[in-house]
């Protein structure tokens, strides 16, 4: 395995003559396309399951709707759904630690499949301890998964100036939507009219096929996937284990004694882990801020950077209720048909990534073509367009949610409205904002940052089920109008002040 490090080693990812291909990539490019595909199959099927089957046969559901839930509150459902995203997210730090310190990427992203078909499997078991023990495992194994599977495609390619890099991360990427809007169609389908658990299993069986072709095509990868860059020592190994197993008998007894008294209700888990979903990524942008090691020129790119960083975790705050709130509001109080065809508001969930694969294309165009003009707008520009649009896509969702007060039910056409500019939004501040992120990246933390990225999805995350726990309605629409008029005004700070965070980019554009 070694060998493939060295400089004598051959190219990575060339196919030899006359051997197969993927699109013209290289063969192995497929075996992760298969498995992301069917890792986001799983994922997104589960989570648009998700929030209908908290609220199944409580106050918040549909009259006439399946039975068989948790039957929670709207606001709970939210909360539990928040928290879940955020997790993902957070825990993909340590994933890609695992990856680079413990097992290599290779094995894994093998074990993060198997914890994440048996969480679905466990979801499909009745019961409420069994359900938040499998959307546990569900995390983890996404959190796991998540980080090396993308190291694992930039390994097939001859290094970062290969010119076939680009295109084979926007192969994969294809493969992300196309699980992610085939998901809700099928396990939607199957979930909501027939069975909750029979649909948590089908997400169990898309992982599995997953699996069982990621571990047959291995060998088509590169064999850097299976070496570990940075082994623990015996020393770390041995002290990592024993600080995780002191606070995890500390947890144990914590949460021993709150039970034991009768004092535990659900927050008790939820405030812990979404405070702890705020603090770690504020804690983690302080430290890097904090290092003396760091160069002026690194020190002012790295306040610049805390901008984008407060910004998108605003923008993801809103975006991301598009699987909880919106989600809700299509269950509730939205028709079920259109065109005289009736469907399951699971349904809804594959509406972004269809406009997503429907319009990457031609924002990224449009982007080139501006460019060729010398207009095409700076990053702090494309973040403000984010900002904006995602705020105006809650100022539209206030309009069916007043129609809807009366008990009247509203056309999915207005959800399908907010889906499309929300996609657009994203389109225009999350490619930039992994883009920005490699580019500010002090040398350092290089490899960190992209994890760092990811928390402010954390952030928004659990800012959402903090307001959700403290009792805030984010179904009503001042909510709503609120979290649009502070998208737009972090917008508008971004656009007012570019001038000063350009200044702080330093040579990045």
């Amino acid at each position: 395995m070694a060998s493939s490090l060295t400089k004598d080693a051959a190219p990575q990812g060339t196919p030899a003559p006359g051997g197969k291909t993927f699109f013209g990539h290289p063969r192995g490019l497929a075996t992760l396309f298969m498995t992301e595909m069917w890792e986001r199959f799983s994922f997104y099927g589960m989570k648009a399951l998700l929030p209908l089957y908290l609220i199944a046969g409580g106050p918040g559901a549909e009259k006439g709707s399946q039975g068989g839930g948790l039957a929670m509150t709207a606001a709970t459902a939210v909360a539990i759904y928040s928290i879940y995203m955020a997790m993902v997210y957070l825990l993909a730090m340590p994933g890609g630690w695992f990856g680079d310190r413990v097992w290599g990427p290779r094995k894994t992203v093998a074990i993060a499949a198997g914890i994440i078909m048996a969480g679905h499997l466990t979801l499909a078991v009745p019961g409420q301890a069994m359900f938040f023990v499998g959307l546990a495992l569900v995390a983890l194994g996404s959190g796991l998964l998540k980080a090396n599977i993308s190291t694992m495609v930039g390994h097939l390619y001859d290094g970062p100036n290969d010119p076939r890099r680009d295109g084979g991360f926007t192969v994969f990427y294809m493969g992300i939507n196309i699980g992610a809007f085939a998901a809700p169609l099928i396990i939607g389908t199957v979930g909501q009219n027939y069975s909750w658990h029979l649909g948590f299993a089908l997400a169990a069986v898309g992982m599995a096929l997953g699996l069982v072709q990621f571990l047959l095509g291995t060998r088509h990868l590169s064999e850097r996937s299976s070496v570990v860059p940075k082994p623990l020592s015996v020393e770390e190994r041995n002290t990592t284990l024993r600080k995780g197993l002191l606070w995890l008998i500390a947890a144990a007894v914590f949460y021993g004694v709150v039970v034991l008294t009768g004092h535990y209700t659900l927050n008790w888990a939820l405030v812990p882990i979404t405070v702890i979903g705020l603090v770690i990524p504020v804690g983690v942008l302080v430290r890097i801020k904090k290092d003396k090691e760091l160069s002026a020129a690194e020190q002012s790119k790295m306040s610049g950077y805390i901008w984008f960083f407060v910004a998108a975790a605003v923008f993801w705050m809103i975006y991301d209720q598009g699987g909880s709130t919106m989600s809700i509001f299509g269950e509730t109080k939205t028709q079920g048909s259109m065109f005289g065809i009736d469907f399951p508001s699971s349904w809804f969930q594959s509406v972004n990534p269809l406009f997503v694969m429907a319009l990457a294309p031609v924002i990224a165009w449009g982007w080139i073509w501006l460019s060729k003009k010398n207009r095409e707008p700076s990053t702090t520009v494309k973040f403000a367009m984010g900002l904006f649009l995602i705020g105006a896509s809650f100022v539209v969702f206030v309009v069916p949610m007043g129609l809807a007060s009366d008990g009247t039910k509203v056309s999915p056409m207005w959800l399908v409205m907010i889906y499309m500019i929300q996609t657009i939004g994203e389109l225009c501040l999350s490619p930039v904002g992994l883009s920005v992120t490699t580019k500010m990246a002090p040398a350092k933390y290089g490899s960190q940052m992209m994890g760092v990225w990811f928390l402010a999805v954390t952030a928004g995350d659990c800012t959402t089920s903090l307001l959700s726990i403290a009792g805030v309605d984010l179904n009503g629409t001042g909510m709503v109008g609120l979290e649009a008029a502070l998208a737009i005004l972090a917008g508008f700070a971004i656009w007012m002040y570019r001038k000063k965070v350009v200044a702080l980019m330093g040579d990045v554009r």
